[in-house]
C-alpha cells in the first residue's frame, strides 16, 4: 500500500540478426535496435550524498566559515574581557594597599 508503483517499461521487439557475416563486409550490425537508457531517477537506491550538488556543498562550506568567524571572534572577546579584568583588580587591589 505504501510502496511506490513505477510504470511498466514495455518490452523491446526481437530484432532477428545474421549469424554469419560475409568475409567481404567488415561493419558490424547492430545488436537490437531497441533504446537503451538508465534506469529513471526513482528506481535507483537513495544514497546519503545523491542530492548533494555544487551550490549546496558552497552553502554548507560558506555557512561553515561565518561560524566559525563567529566563534573565533567571540573567543578573542572573551579573552580580552578577562585581561581587562585581571588589570583592573590589579589596580583595584595595589590602590588599596596604600
Amino acid at each position: 500500500m505504501f510502496r511506490p508503483k513505477y510504470p511498466e517499461a514495455p518490452t523491446p521487439s526481437i530484432v532477428h540478426v545474421p549469424t554469419a557475416v560475409p568475409a567481404a563486409q567488415h561493419s558490424h550490425a547492430p545488436a537490437c535496435s531497441c533504446q537503451h537508457t538508465t534506469a529513471p531517477a526513482a528506481a535507483r537506491p537513495a544514497g546519503v550524498l545523491s542530492g548533494l550538488n555544487a551550490g549546496t556543498v558552497a552553502a554548507v562550506v560558506t555557512v561553515g566559515i561565518v561560524l566559525t568567524a563567529l566563534l573565533a571572534a567571540v573567543a578573542v572577546t572573551a579573552v580580552s574581557v578577562a585581561v581587562a579584568a585581571v588589570v583592573m583588580r590589579s589596580l583595584l587591589n595595589s590602590q588599596r594597599r596604600r
